[in-house]
């Protein structure tokens, strides 16, 4: 897919097939996330790639409980990529978003869908969340970032919502 047609065409997905992507496309879509721009060259964010169903929904409920529901916040996408980013860096909100942004991208190109889910920061600032982190040999002060779903679509993608009328401002 060219790079502007891919820009122009992603949507956040919302419903998701019940069917793991495979390696190679998943491997791909990771290694887009590291060539993300991060101040200063420091790649201050870590990838974690959730394919493990147990800790999927285990992630899924400690989120759901920060948002206040019991459905599941990650839509049914059987693939949680959580953002993490060292919190010593100044630039380490920028940098993961940066990251989640290519992540999107990469799996809209790719043929995934994929949606940036909040309340990572919440989630791995409890104690069961940085126990997850203890359980995965992650260690140090880690902030989330975001959690990017992936997987393939169910049905359509959604049409895009027009843009603001002011939205861009040009200065001569």
């Amino acid at each position: 897919m060219e790079a502007y047609e891919c820009l122009m065409t992603r949507r956040s997905i919302r419903s998701y097939k019940d069917q793991m992507p495979d390696d190679e496309t998943l491997r791909k879509v990771l290694e887009a996330g590291t060539y993300a721009p991060t101040a200063m060259n420091l790649q201050t964010p870590i990838l974690v790639c959730v394919k493990n169903r147990e800790l999927r929904d285990r992630m899924s409920r400690l989120n759901a409980k920060v948002l206040g529901k019991d459905t599941d916040p990650f839509y049914g996408a059987p693939v949680v990529v959580v953002v993490l980013a060292a919190k010593d860096k100044p630039n380490h909100v920028v940098d993961g978003a940066l990251v989640m942004g290519n992540l999107m991208n990469a799996a809209h190109a790719l043929g995934l869908g994929s949606c940036w889910i909040n309340r990572a920061r919440e989630v791995f600032d409890t104690e069961e969340g940085k126990q997850i982190l203890l359980e995965l040999g992650i260690s140090g002060d880690w902030e989330g970032i975001g959690n990017c779903i992936l997987g393939y679509v169910e049905g359509d993608s959604p049409e895009a919502r027009p843009r603001k009328k002011d939205y861009i401002r040009v200065v001569e």
